[in-house]
């Protein structure tokens, strides 16, 4: 897993500049496993080497109560306190300073690489599959 990285003056994400990924085909892509989550708690992650936050999601009673790491800080704690996500939860877990990050969530990238969380629709319970 690559990570990105903010460079306000690289724009590493500028859409005019990013080739197409290779096909995968519609078996790699259902093989993932796309739930939208609520955001329980959300921690300072100091020790990250880049800016990140903690984040405790809560994906419904089947996938339970999953914990990553995001480099989201452009959101504040209370901004993302009760916001629904989406997450890739069957990706394997991954230690990260020290923190085990256990799914993925999902946003757009803005040329600079500045994250932009998926919005999920009112009323979406957490654990909900997405299509």
């Amino acid at each position: 897993m690559s990570q990105h990285r903010i460079d306000a003056d690289a724009l590493p994400y500028d859409p005019a500049r990013l080739d197409r990924k290779p096909d995968i085909g519609a078996e790699g892509f259902f093989a993932v496993d796309l739930r939208a989550g609520r955001v329980l708690a959300v921690e300072p992650f100091p020790e990250a080497r880049k800016p990140a936050w903690k984040l405790t999601v809560d994906f419904g009673p089947v996938v339970g109560t999953l914990r990553t790491s995001a480099q989201v800080t452009n959101y504040s704690a209370e901004e993302l306190t009760g916001r629904m996500v989406v997450g890739a939860v069957n990706l394997g877990r991954k230690r990260i300073a020290g923190f085990v990050s256990e799914f993925l969530v999902l946003g757009t990238l803005d040329p600079d690489g500045t994250v932009r969380l998926l919005a999920v629709e009112p009323g979406t319970q957490p654990g909900a599959p997405i299509a």
